[in-house]
């Protein structure tokens, strides 16, 4: 799903060989095919090619992500979630930024 949020489309083998470590052409069109299914892309045909482009817009796709993230790995907490990536040492300016978020967020009531 990265590499078509960042490409906007790609076919099977673009998505293949921008893998690390990929798997083979049929588990990756498998996949698709699933996702398709699921409403997570579409394809539009080119030619004998099938282009796959994501049906779920990256701001959208990057929430699930992060919500299936907390609740997988942080018990829903977005506390020890911020625990763990304050542990990977963000910068002064890193820090300055997250401070000003959370006082954003707290004068909006949140």
């Amino acid at each position: 799903m990265d590499i078509l949020i960042a490409r906007g489309r790609a076919s099977v083998a673009e998505i293949q060989a921008a893998m690390d470590d990929a798997p083979s052409y049929s588990a990756v069109r498998a996949t698709l095919r699933i996702m398709e299914e699921k409403g997570h892309v579409r394809h539009e045909e080119q030619g004998a090619t099938y282009l796959y482009l994501p049906k779920v817009a990256p701001e959208r796709a990057k929430r699930s992500a992060l919500r299936h993230l907390l609740d997988m790995f942080f018990n829903g907490s977005p506390e020890q979630m911020m625990a763990a990536l304050l542990d990977g040492k963000p910068s002064p300016e890193e820090l300055d930024r997250i401070a000003a978020m959370i006082e954003r967020a707290r004068a909006q009531g949140r």
